[in-house]
Order: structure tokens, then sequence, then C-alpha cells
């Protein structure tokens, strides 16, 4: 019951403190400069992970962060989980990412997107097109010194099963030249996409030992995937799900 209570007031905030935030960013949108948005939209990921730990129950626990490179990287993270953005993004101070056009059909949220230098991927365009846009702002990133986050597998996952990891996180490792830093996670134990109730306890993510760039592309993206499904089993520890076979692949939703 308790939990329960607490789910329902956690998500009443996140909507509430969500509306809030998107409806602040609005006067920031007319400011030269990206800062003061991206001080804002700090702001609103860190609120994010306090009602996280103080109303749902769920600390954070943060990982190998020092293995993260200085200056300009990937981190390609696990995602299972709607709080996955909000515990990375809340660590960094100018962090670019990427994403799917289908938050610019919230009102404003294209605009808040588009001043914080996120890069926005045309779902329905051809892969040309894709590859085109994201080497444009990869330079946009790369000029400014900014890390960048993926989620290479393109959908959120059920807790462990993933699904085939995508070939643009291998076109954004070798346009963008840097090391890739891959990131496991078992935050979709307390906040699982499949269900509106949040169960408290701890939820890692950690940062694993980074990928030098130049490598082909099987090599990668076998060493990637390796890399982040094996440790986010092991975060699972006990907790894990026993009515699935661990690391299954899934086939593609929109297929």
């Amino acid at each position: 019951m308790i939990t329960t209570i607490r789910s329902v007031l956690f998500r009443a905030l996140y909507l509430l403190t969500s509306v809030f935030y998107v409806l602040g960013a609005a006067p920031l949108l007319m400011l030269p400069g990206r800062k003061a948005l991206m001080r804002w939209i700090l702001g609103y990921t860190r609120v994010m992970c306090f009602w996280m730990r103080w109303v749902a129950g769920i600390k954070i626990i943060v990982r190998g962060k020092e293995k993260i490179p200085e200056g300009p990287c990937i981190i390609a993270a696990k995602h299972q989980s709607w709080g996955d953005g909000f515990l990375t993004f809340s660590q960094f101070e100018d962090l670019a990412f990427v994403t799917g056009d289908h938050l610019e059909n919230f009102p404003l949220v294209g605009g808040v997107l588009r001043k914080m230098g996120a890069i926005v991927v045309d779902n329905c365009g051809g892969a040309h097109a894709r590859a085109r846009l994201v080497d444009e702002e990869l330079k946009k990133a790369q000029r400014h010194n900014r890390r960048i986050l993926i989620y290479p597998e393109g959908h959120l996952a059920p807790v462990g099963r993933h699904y085939r990891y995508k070939k643009g996180v291998f076109h954004m490792y070798q346009a963008y030249g840097r090391p890739v830093a891959p990131a496991a996670t078992n935050l979709g134990l307390r906040w699982p996409q499949q269900h509106w109730r949040l169960t408290p306890g701890e939820a890692v993510i950690e940062y694993l030992d980074p990928i030098e760039p130049g490598l082909d592309k099987e090599t990668f993206m076998a060493r990637l995937e390796r890399a982040i499904e094996t440790r986010s089993i092991e975060l699972l520890g006990d907790e894990a799900p026993k009515d699935i076979e661990l690391g299954a692949l899934l086939p593609d939703p929109r297929s």
C-alpha cells in the first residue's frame, strides 16, 4: 500500500515538475547561447532525481564516472527506464544527446531540444538524410567540446533482455573519432517501462572501460554490446527475473 501511494505521488510530481520546467524554459529560448537553458534543464533532472530518491525510495548509485574520458566522447548507455535520461543528464554540465523526432510533438519541446543542441533524428527520413544530420550535429558538438549520450538499442528494453544495437552508434563513433564510454544500469528494476508502479531500492548506473577509437564495425559493435549487456545483467543480481531468458534478443518493435 505504501509503495502504491509513493508511486502515485511520484507520478503526479513527475507530471507537475515537467510542465513547470517546460513552461519555464520558454523565455530562455530567446536568450543568446544555450548556457542558461542547459542550467535550467540540469536543475530539472536533479529535481527528478530528488523525487526518485525521497518520494519513490530509489537510491541512485553512480559507479565508474572517473572512467569517462576528458573532453568530447560518446556515452552509450543501456535503456531500461524512463528515468535513464534524468539519471545520466543530472551528472554532467553540458551533455548533448541523441533522440528521435517524436519528442517534437509536445508543445515547446522541439524548440527546447534545438536550443540545447540535441541531435534530433528524423525517424521517417532515409539513412542518408539521418547520417548527414548526425555528421552536422557532431561537428557542432565537437566544436563545443561536448559529451554525447546515445541509447544504441533505440528502444526501452525490458529488464534482462535487449534489442539489436543500431548501426548508427558505430557511425557516430567513426565520425566523432573519440572514445565511447559504455554504461550499464539496473534502473528498470525500480522504474520499469512496462508498469506504472515504482519499486524502492538501489538503482545503479555504472560507467565501464571506454572503447578506443579506430575499431572496425564488427569489432566495435560486438565489444559495445557485450560490455553493456553483460554488466547490466550482472547488476540485476538476485532480482533478475526468473521467468525469462536473460540476455535474450528481442525483435524490433517497429518491424
